[in-house]
């Protein structure tokens, strides 16, 4: 019997147990374009419901999934498509550029400062 919610669909007479089938779900959505970055998706518990299968099934696709970096959750506002490596990579790059671009270029602090202080402001970070 297969059970559809939004893009999702699982066959619970499948060989392949669910959870895998939801990340399959979610992987050939943003594949396909019909997921893209930023995109809510269904709540643990709702989709759950919908699918006809246990929540503890969902949570264990999710949490595969977050963990693998398809997908992010953000407290209460939800559960969203995140961004792919590459993004991340070249949002990264863009932020050290400007920061590069200010503080060795108009501040006049040298290369090595410019780690240092980078340094010193991750160390912070960590501890709280």
């Amino acid at each position: 019997m297969s059970t559809t919610a939004a893009s999702f669909t699982v066959d619970t007479a499948s060989p392949v147990p669910v959870y895998e089938q939801l990340i399959e779900c979610v992987t050939t959505g943003i594949a396909s374009g019909s997921l893209e970055t930023g995109d809510r998706i269904p709540p643990v518990r709702s989709l759950a419901i919908e699918l006809g299968v246990a929540a503890g099934t969902v949570a264990k696709a999710y949490r595969t999934m977050e963990a693998s970096g398809v997908i992010e959750t953000r407290g209460r506002k939800g559960t969203f498509i995140a961004q792919s490596s590459d993004d991340r990579h070249a949002a990264a790059c863009s932020a050290a550029a400007e920061y590069l671009d200010r503080a060795a270029g108009e501040l006049h602090y040298s290369p090595d400062e410019c780690v240092q202080i980078v340094r010193r402001m991750l160390d912070q970070r960590a501890t709280g």
